[in-house]
Order: structure tokens, then sequence, then C-alpha cells
């Protein structure tokens, strides 16, 4: 049994598919305006003219599997710097470039996102300010976090990896325990039925959850410091997940190899489950009764079966280095720290144009890409904030990988990043 700490080459397809990960959710904020809110309830700050039920798979679908995927290849990489750097300087590395960048950009951004809902609000009331609702002050239980939450959630999982890895070389030497989990790794990435293995402990979340909205799947941890049993339990078991991957780092020439098969059980999985729930956004509530319990399981399963194949299918495309992949996975941790704002002023500005949808869809995304991209071209790649974020800053002596006649020479001499794939 292969137990390699680190690989011999930077992963590309890794760096790539976690670029992938973050972007996607771009994708998803920027058709939410387009969701129509059942009961006449909106789901978003802005609901479009033009909204239609079609648009609930822009977010239904990647919703299933994004942020599972996403630390799930968290806690790969965390083990990977743990090796490299040891406890102490894991630590000190995701103090710096998870937490420090949350507090540092929580402030501004939380601003923007105020001053979009207002502006928003002026314009339903027909360019008068409305009245404004009553606020409970603010607590630990209603703390904004908006969407820097995984950041949030990353700042409790690495302490917790790094204590718990740290108490089990005490009680555990010999890594007894290390080897009943390697073989517990590689029997989930051999069979489907390793998919349900996987699966149980988010579904038995989904079951217990008061008020389970289905459509919803995991509830969004963006609001309160105390994140919910699902959220916890999903995100932490694919965070684990990960960071058992990584001992077993010779399964992804697995995935590799069954990616087809994967991705095809994630269609299959979730093509049932929006045959059982529909296309459109609900409210509608689980219940403790067998068709929800099945609901539950697939819904819990695709989101590792998509993880599972996009892994393998990345692994296969991005065997080699990208100059193009390399850059998109440098600008999408800044990208996704900024781009909310932008979205949202975007829905609030074409709301009311009478335009199709897709066509108001495609404004809002490129736009925002346009700006978000730009922004970081010229206010961070070759700025102190690229080092801080990214680890590394291109400038007069750095070659930058944007460009194919220097990506060669910027491979794995640069500091590894949280957010991007450290090599």
């Amino acid at each position: 049994m292969s137990n390699t700490s680190s690989p011999t080459a930077r992963l590309h397809g890794l760096d790539a598919l976690r670029a992938f990960a973050l972007l996607l959710g771009v994708v998803l904020h920027a058709g939410m305006s387009f969701l129509p809110g059942p009961y006449g309830i909106p789901v978003w700050i802005a609901q479009d003219s033009q909204a239609t039920g079609l648009f609930g798979l822009t977010f239904y679908v990647p919703h299933i599997f994004r942020m599972v995927l996403f630390f799930l290849l968290a806690g790969f990489f965390a083990r990977l710097a743990y090796q490299k750097r040891g406890a102490i300087g894991l630590a000190v590395d995701r103090f710096k470039r998870v937490a420090l960048p949350l507090v540092a950009f929580w402030m501004p951004v939380f601003a923007a996102i105020v001053a979009v809902i207002i502006w928003g609000a002026i314009k339903a009331n027909g360019g008068e300010a409305p009245e404004a609702p009553e606020q409970p002050p603010l607590s630990a239980q209603n703390f904004p976090l908006t969407h820097l939450w995984f950041l949030y959630l990353l700042c409790l999982f690495y302490p917790v990896a790094i204590l718990g890895r740290g108490m089990i070389r005490v009680v555990d030497r010999k890594d007894r325990l290390g080897s009943l989990l390697d073989r517990l790794t590689g029997l989930v990435t051999f069979s489907p039925l390793g998919l349900v293995l996987v699966a149980l402990p988010l579904t038995a979340a989904f079951m217990n959850a008061e008020n389970w909205m289905m459509w919803f799947g995991i509830p969004t941890p963006d609001t309160g410091l105390f994140p919910n049993l699902a959220a916890l339990t999903g995100y932490g078991a694919a965070f684990l997940f990960g960071w058992l991957l990584h001992r077993r780092i010779d399964l992804l020439v697995r995935l590799r190899a069954f990616w087809m098969l994967n991705t095809a059980i994630a269609i299959a999985l979730t093509a049932g489950c929006v045959t059982y729930i529909g296309i459109p956004p609900s409210f509608q509530a689980g219940e403790q009764t067998l068709p929800v319990l099945g609901y539950a399981l697939a819904y819990s399963a695709a989101g590792w079966a998509w993880s599972f194949g996009l892994i393998g299918l990345s692994m296969k495309l991005f065997a080699r280095e990208s100059a193009t992949a390399r850059y998109t996975a440098d600008a999408s941790y800044w990208i996704y720290i900024v781009h909310l704002p932008i979205v949202m002023a975007l829905q609030v500005a074409v709301s009311d144009v009478e335009l199709p949808a897709i066509a108001k869809y495609a404004f809002i995304l490129s736009i925002t890409m346009v700006l978000a991209t730009g922004s970081y071209q010229l206010l961070v790649r070759r700025s102190w904030l690229g080092g801080w974020l990214n680890g590394r800053r291109y400038g007069a002596k750095t070659p930058d990988a944007h460009s194919p006649n220097t990506a060669k020479q910027a491979k794995s001499a640069q500091t590894p990043s949280p957010i991007a794939a450290p090599e």
C-alpha cells in the first residue's frame, strides 16, 4: 500500500480544480436574481423581472458539490503543507493567508453589500428610501459572515486538524489508526458503495435538522459564528477525507481512471434528486419519511460523486502545466473575495430591463469577471497583496505564469498558498 507524503511535482489538475470550485460560486451567485421565489417570497436581494424556474439549475446543481469539493481539496493541501512545514508552520501560514484576509476584507465587502441592498430597496420603492426594518443587535448568532464564511470554517478546521494530528501521534505512535484509515480511504475510492459510506454522516445531519429545506441542500453557514450541523458535518467530513486522501496520494491515479464512472453516477443521482424535488426553488421542509431519507442520501452521495469525478477529470486534463490555468488559479481567490458586491450591483441595475434572462445573466457574469480579473491584474498580482494572498508576487524579478514563455520558470520555487493549491 502506497502512503506517499507528497507528490514529486505540482498537482496542476488540483490547482485548476480549486479555481473552478471558487469561480463556480460566481456563476451560482450571478443567477440568483433570476430564481423565482416560491409563494412570491424573493430568495435574493434582487428579483429580476425575467425570473424563470429554469435558472434553478444554475444554483441547485453547483450547490450539491461545489463546497464539498472545495473543502476536500483544502484538507488535501492542508496535510501537504503540514508535511512540508510542520504544525507551527501550517498554523502561521494559514493565519496569514486565511484568517487575516477574513478580518481585513470582511468590513469593506460587507459595507459594499449593504450599500447595494439599500440601493436595491430604494429602486424597488420607486426611488424613495423605504422605512428600514428594525434589526436585532449584532451577536454571535446573527453575525453576517457573507460569502466569506468559507474562510471562517477553514479557521475552525485547521486548528482541529493540527491538534487532532498531534494528539493521535502521541497515543498512536505506530500509526495503527492511520493504517486503518488508509484502507478505508482506498475502499471509498474503489467502489460505488464507498459513496454511500461517505454520504452517511451528511445524510444523518439532514434528517436530524429542524426544518431542513431540501431544495437548498446544505444550509449556507453565512450568518452566525456557530455553523449549522449540516454544514459542519458535510464540509468537515470533506476536509477530513481530503486530509486522508493525501496520505493515499496514489489513489489520485484511481480517481483519474474512474472519472467517467463517478461522473455518470453523479449525473444520475443529480437527475434523480431534481426529479423528486423539482427545478424551481422550493421551501419544502424534509420530514422523517423514507422518500426524504432516500433523497437526502442521494443528494449527499451526489456531492461526493461529483467531487471524485471532477478530481479524476482534472488530473487527466491538466496533467501538464498550463499558463492560463495557473493564472486563473492565482486570480480566483481575489475574484471570489470581491465578486459578490459587483454581482449584486449589476443584478439591481438590470432587474427591470426588458431583455431575455439569459442575455442579462451573461451580461452580469461577463462584466463581473472583467472587473474582478482586471482589478486582480492591476492591483493585486504584482503588489504586496498578491504576495499576501497567494504566497507569490509577480514582478520584474518574478516570471509571470500567465506568459507562455516564462511559465516553465515559475514552477515549484514559490511559497504554497492555502487557497491556490500549494505545491
